[in-house]
């Protein structure tokens, strides 16, 4: 390692939607902290998570795999315990990777007894990870410190209920979170990484902050949650009905019906597909508040290193598991195959090279490149299971021979033990047939469905992907194309872990390097 004290702080704000920062041109979103982030690093514009919901979406962004590899399918799908990750490489470099928050990764039961309570949870630890402070959705650390400020009887439901309801003509998410801005989760997480740091001002550090905002319930404390009027904010990206949405694909009509407005807010009623107008705005508009909030705590831990004279020789990585439809084709959440959901913000500061601060890339990036990357920066070698490549050639300001002309990224809905039975009846799919894979370039999307129907959008002529293409006359070359180059990437991504290793000659020999 390195005499001087190299630093990592990698950070997670989770359901952030690529197009809700600043520094990318969104018209109301203030984030002022992040924006100057990507004027001391570089920002990646094209940047796409691999899966949703968070456990699966956070497999592939600590072990470097692609759904179809790590097979972490829905939260609560164990990882598999022979898959290394960014923790467990880091520590080979004499790193203490540190959680602040949560890693949502469910144990192997094959390495423990059935009444471990690890296997009780989906909301686990990453191996390799060790815990400054842990916080799942029972928020017990963040309550425990309200109840050391004189909060009386809260749990991880009352504390987002709000003290009063919404105003009449108001939408549902309008009234602030029954604590101030200085006693949210995120102040609290925030302040904890703070005095974790302010001990190890002479040592090497890896930390990941893993931020709950501006995940649901979508209630913010004051003055974010009245910093941006409804009125303001940028309608959704839908057709003028769910109903008539809904006709473009069995699955996405199935998800108008089940997705509930209370996932989102305590107080919500009915399918989120049905939300008012009202509160619609209202939702994006105290979404934004909580960015807002999570940039104004960041920007106190990015003084801090400035201070502490360690931002020089500190890694920073800003992105989220997955993005947030936020009403967009009338679905809120993450699940699905559109834009909304996968399209991520990535800003990434690297000290060595500032030579290239403040410059963007638009060329496609993935959640699977970001450990590669980190390690690399630290001095370690990615192991070959990985399916992503290292952006460092961006970061250094240089273009690779070689890059994607394409994103991927899937999705499974089979949701083993709670919509299972609704899917086998409605679909009459098994568990294994739930899969969707989507290959999306700048000019086509294409989205395979392991047993339903596809789907084709011209992102040229439908940027909003309202109207399927994939049974008119005139583009079925097109889907042929895209399926055939669908089937050559998941060729080219099967497992090569011990692939290009041959006894054959007597004498080990191995091949090393990427895999296009």
């Amino acid at each position: 390692m390195a005499s001087s004290p190299r630093n990592v702080l990698f950070i997670t704000a989770d359901q952030w939607r690529g197009d809700t920062l600043g520094c990318v041109g969104h018209p109301v979103v203030q984030t002022p902290h992040l924006d100057q982030l990507a004027q001391e690093g570089v920002l990646f514009r094209n940047h796409w998570t691999q899966t949703a919901p968070c456990s699966p979406a956070r497999a592939s962004l600590y072990t470097s795999l692609y759904l179809m590899n790590h097979r972490v399918a829905n939260n609560g799908t164990p990882l598999d315990r022979r898959l290394t990750n960014f923790a467990l490489e880091a520590r080979k470099q004499g790193y203490d990777p540190t959680l602040f928050g949560y890693t949502d990764m469910s144990a192997d039961p094959r390495e423990h007894d059935r009444n471990d309570p690890r296997l009780k949870t989906y909301e686990g630890v990453l191996p390799g990870m060790s815990v400054g402070v842990s916080l799942t959705e029972s928020e017990k650390p963040w309550l425990a410190w309200l109840k050391t400020l004189g909060y009386e009887g809260l749990n991880a439901e009352s504390v987002y209920r709000p003290l009063q309801s919404a105003p009449p003509g108001a939408g549902v998410t309008a009234p602030p979170a029954r604590y101030p801005r200085e006693h949210s989760n995120t102040a609290f997480l925030c302040g904890e990484l703070l005095k974790w740091l302010s001990v190890r001002e002479e040592e090497p550090w890896l930390a990941h902050l893993s931020l709950l905002r501006p995940h649901p319930p979508w209630i913010a404390p004051e003055p974010y949650s009245s910093q941006y009027d409804p009125a303001d904010v940028p309608l959704p990206a839908r057709g003028p009905s769910a109903a008539q949405e809904g006709e473009q694909h069995l699955l996405l009509k199935t998800l108008h019906e089940i997705i509930p407005m209370s996932a989102f807010h305590r107080e919500g009623q009915g399918p989120a597909a049905e939300a008012s107008e009202q509160d619609v705005r209202q939702a994006r508009a105290t979404y934004y508040g909580l960015i807002s909030e999570v940039d104004a705590q960041l920007g106190k831990l990015f003084a801090y290193l400035k201070e502490s004279g360690q931002w020089d020789r500190t890694l920073v990585i800003f992105t989220t598991d997955h993005g947030e439809m936020l009403g967009d084709h009338y679905l809120f959440g993450k699940q699905g195959y559109f834009d909304g959901a996968a399209h991520i913000p990535l800003i990434i500061h690297d000290p060595d090279h500032p030579e290239t601060f403040g410059t963007t890339v638009e060329a496609f990036t993935e959640t699977i490149d970001t450990t590669p990357t980190l390690l690399e920066w630290i001095g370690a070698t990615p192991p070959q299971q990985f399916d992503g490549l290292s952006l460092m050639p961006f970061l250094r300001g240089q273009v690779p021979e070689r890059w994607r002309d394409a994103v991927h990224f899937e999705f499974d809905f089979r949701e083993i033990g709670s919509l299972q039975p609704m899917i086998l009846e409605r679909f009459g799919l098994y568990p294994d047939q739930c899969t969707l894979c989507v290959l999306r370039d700048e000019h086509f999307k294409y989205v395979h469905f392991t047993a339903l129907p596809p789907l084709l959008f011209d992102l040229k002529a439908d940027p909003q992907e309202l109207n399927n293409l994939a049974e008119h006359p005139d583009y079925q070359a097109t889907v042929l194309k895209y399926a055939q180059r669908m089937l050559s990437w998941t060729f080219n991504h099967r497992d090569r872990t011990l692939v290009n290793i041959s006894y054959e000659s007597g004498t080990p020999l191995s091949w090393e390097g990427p895999r296009f």
